[in-house]
C-alpha cells in the first residue's frame, strides 16, 4: 500500500536525512582543516575516497532496497550511520576518522536510493513529476539549511557536533522506520512478480527526435559532472574561507548562496515542466555549470563570487533534476534506477576531487592548478554530452 499519509513520513525522513548527512559531509572538511592541518590537496583526496566508495555502495544499496524491501534498507542505513558517527565522536586519530567516513558512506547509500524510490512508487503518470519535484524541494532545503546554519553550530557547539548531532537524528530516524514497518500494510516492498500496468514515460518524451532512454543516458552523463564540480568546490571552501578571512560561520552564510539558487531552481522546475525531454535546457545547464565553477574558484571579488554561485546553483539544479526525473520516469525498477542515479553521483564525487588533487600534486607551485584541471574535465564532459546527442540524432 502506498498511501499519501505514509509519504508524509517518507518526506520527513528525507528532510532530516538531508540536514544530518549534509552537516557531517560539508563540515568534515573544516574539521580536517582544523584538527589535522588539511589543505586543498588533503581535502580533495578525502572527497575522492568518499566518492570511490559511494559508486559501488549506492549501486548495491539500490539493488538491496529493490530486492529486500525499502524499510529493511532504511533501517540498515540509518542504524549504520548512527553507529558510525557515534564512534567518530570519540575517535582521535586520522586513520580512525577515515574508517568512520568509509563506514558512514556505505550506510548512507542504503538511504538515498530508497527514499527516492519511496517518493515515486505507487504514483500515477500525472502524479510522478509532482512527487519528484516535492522530493527535490525537501532534500535541497535540508541541505541548504545544513550549510547555512552548520558553520554557526560548528562554532557554538564545537567541531565534534558534526558527529553527535547527525548520530542522534539518524537514531531517531531508525525508530520511525521501525514503527512504520510494524504498521499493517504500511511497509512498501517491491513486488516484481505482481501484475501491474506498465509505466510509460510522459507524452513529451515521444514528441522528440530521440528516445526517452537517450535522455536518461544524457542526464546520467551530465549528473556526475555536476558532482565533479560540486565536490571540488565543497572540498576547497575551507581554504577559500581562510583566504577571504571568513570564520566558519561566515563561510556557511556566504557559500550557501548556490545551495539556495539550486533550491529556487528546483521550485521553478517543479511547477514548470517545459524542460522535460528538451536537450537545449540540459545543454545550457552544462554550459552554466562549467562557467560558474571556473568563476567561483578563480574570481577574487565577492560580487563575482556571488554571481558565480547563482549560475552554478541553477545549473546543478537542472542537471540533478533531469537525472532523477528521467530515472523515475523511464523504467519500472525505481529502487535500482535510484541506485544507479546515486552511483553516477558517486562517480562525480570521486573523479572531480581526484583530478583536482592530481593537478595540485603535479603543479604544486600553481595555486589554481586543481581548478584548471577540473575545468578541463568539465569541458570534456560537455563534448561528451553533445556527442551523445548527435549520435542519436534522427
Amino acid at each position: 500500500m502506498f498511501s499519501r499519509r505514509n509519504k508524509l513520513f517518507y518526506f520527513a525522513l528525507e528532510g532530516s536525512n538531508a540536514f544530518a548527512t549534509g552537516y557531517y559531509a560539508f563540515y568534515l572538511f573544516f574539521f580536517l582543516r582544523d584538527h589535522f592541518g588539511f589543505g586543498n590537496l588533503g581535502n580533495l583526496c578525502v572527497s575522492a575516497l568518499t566518492g570511490f566508495i559511494y559508486v559501488f555502495a549506492a549501486w548495491q544499496g539500490g539493488r538491496f532496497a529493490q530486492r529486500c524491501g525499502y524499510f529493511t534498507a532504511l533501517r540498515v542505513g540509518f542504524g549504520g550511520m548512527a553507529l558510525a558517527l557515534g564512534a567518530g565522536s570519540v575517535a582521535a586519530g586520522l586513520g580512525a576518522q577515515l574508517a568512520v567516513l568509509a563506514a558512514w558512506t556505505v550506510c548512507v547509500c542504503f538511504t538515498w536510493p530508497t527514499l527516492e524510490a519511496l517518493a515515486s512508487e505507487g504514483e500515477t503518470d500525472a502524479g510522478l513529476p509532482q512527487m519528484v519535484g516535492l522530493y527535490n524541494l525537501i532534500w535541497s532545503s535540508g541541505s541548504a539549511l545544513a550549510y547555512l546554519c552548520g558553520g554557526a553550530i560548528f562554532e557554538r557547539l564545537g567541531a565534534r557536533s558534526i558527529f553527535w548531532i547527525p548520530a542522534v537524528i539518524h537514531a531517531g530516524q531508525w525508530c520511525v522506520v521501525t514503527w512504520l514497518a510494524q504498521r499493517p500494510q504500511a511497509a512498501p516492498a517491491p513486488r516484481p512478480s505482481a501484475p501491474a500496468p506498465a509505466h510509460e514515460p510522459e507524452a513529451a518524451a515521444f514528441a522528440q527526435p530521440v528516445r526517452p532512454k537517450t535522455f536518461l543516458r544524457m542526464a546520467w552523463l551530465a549528473n556526475p559532472f555536476a558532482y565533479v564540480a560540486i565536490n571540488t568546490v565543497l572540498a576547497t571552501v575551507p581554504a577559500l574561507a581562510r583566504e577571504l578571512h571568513l570564520t566558519t560561520a561566515q563561510s556557511g552564510l556566504f557559500c550557501s548562496v548556490w545551495f539556495f539558487a539550486r533550491l529556487a531552481t528546483f521550485a521553478l522546475l517543479w511547477r514548470w515542466t517545459g524542460w522535460h525531454y528538451r536537450f537545449r535546457w540540459l545543454l545550457a545547464a552544462f554550459l552554466g555549470l562549467t562557467v560558474g565553477f571556473a568563476t567561483l574558484l578563480l574570481a577574487q571579488r565577492l560580487g563575482w563570487l556571488v554571481l558565480a554561485q547563482i549560475v552554478f546553483g541553477c545549473s546543478v539544479g537542472l542537471i540533478y533534476y533531469s537525472s532523477l526525473f528521467y530515472s523515475m520516469d523511464v523504467g519500472e525498477t525505481k529502487g535500482e534506477h535510484g541506485g544507479l542515479h546515486e552511483a553516477a553521483i558517486g562517480a562525480g564525487i570521486c573523479v572531480g576531487p581526484a583530478v583536482g588533487a592530481t593537478g595540485l600534486f603535479l603543479a604544486p607551485g600553481t595555486p589554481h592548478a586543481g581548478a584548471f584541471a577540473v575545468s578541463g574535465l568539465l569541458a570534456l564532459g560537455l563534448a561528451g554530452l553533445i556527442a551523445l546527442r548527435l549520435r542519436h540524432a534522427p
